[in-house]
């Protein structure tokens, strides 16, 4: 697929292009779990907790024929979130009561293939689809504890849950979406709006130990879903 990606690119840079334009919206990565045990997910990956943040990016139209066209980009994504108060046996006082605090960092690459279909001068409707390819750059979770009413950080600090030095977490780095979506422009200005559903498992395979001391593997499974809603502007725009 990478390899598509790249040659779609290719080509579409030798043909006439449309723009080349800035983007800036709100994002929001929800990671899903899909697994039929959920007792053998670790908790602490705070699964189905919905990430509210934003994408910005650059992207690149270019157009095959009359109304038919391709857009190539890239996207920094940031999503963050706090978990409810629970109570755990790990914390200790006479409030035992935790949450965490996630922040998600990523760089997206992605390539659409849109119809643009004209409602009046220099106005536009359009319908896109197409792959993402996603690479997790940090996703840390902030553990905090209220004792007493002082909320504090647990003395572990911050855990990365795509590190692979970390035993405990389970992330995949690599991910992969197909999207779908819509959209306005008017003149230079657009707005578009869509769904990404994830194609490959994000969750790494680890083995956990029971409470018997039998070493067994974690086989979690589930995807990254996504949405988006963004506006931007071409700064060079060819009819």
């Amino acid at each position: 697929m990478t390899i598509g990606l790249l040659a779609t690119a290719i080509y579409a840079a030798d043909m006439p292009a449309q723009g080349f334009g800035l983007h800036i919206g709100y994002a929001q990565p929800t990671y899903r779990l899909n697994d039929a045990n959920e007792s053998l997910a670790k908790d602490s990956l705070v699964n189905r907790t919905q990430l509210h943040g934003f994408k910005i990016g650059a992207s690149y139209d270019a157009s095959i024929i009359k109304g038919f066209g391709s857009t190539i980009g890239i996207n920094y994504v940031f999503g963050a979130a706090r978990t409810e108060w629970k109570t755990s046996s790990q914390t200790i006082g006479q409030y035992p009561m935790y949450r965490s605090q996630l922040y998600y960092h990523a760089l997206e690459v992605f390539v659409d293939w849109q119809y643009k279909f004209e409602v009046a001068q220099e106005t536009y409707l359009m319908l896109y689809t197409g792959p993402k390819i996603q690479c997790g750059l940090s996703y840390k979770k902030k553990a905090q504890q209220d004792y007493f009413d002082n909320i504090t950080a647990y003395p572990e600090g911050d855990n990365d849950l795509f590190d692979d030095n970390e035993p405990n977490e389970d992330l995949q780095r690599l991910n992969v979406t197909w999207g779908i979506g819509a959209g306005f422009q008017y003149q230079r200005y657009f707005i578009r709006g869509g769904y990404d559903f994830g194609l490959i498992n994000p969750y790494k395979n680890r083995q956990f130990t029971a409470a018997d001391g039998t070493l067994m593997d974690r086989n979690t499974r589930g995807r990254l879903d996504s949405w988006e809603i963004k506006i931007g502007a071409y700064l060079w725009y060819n009819k």
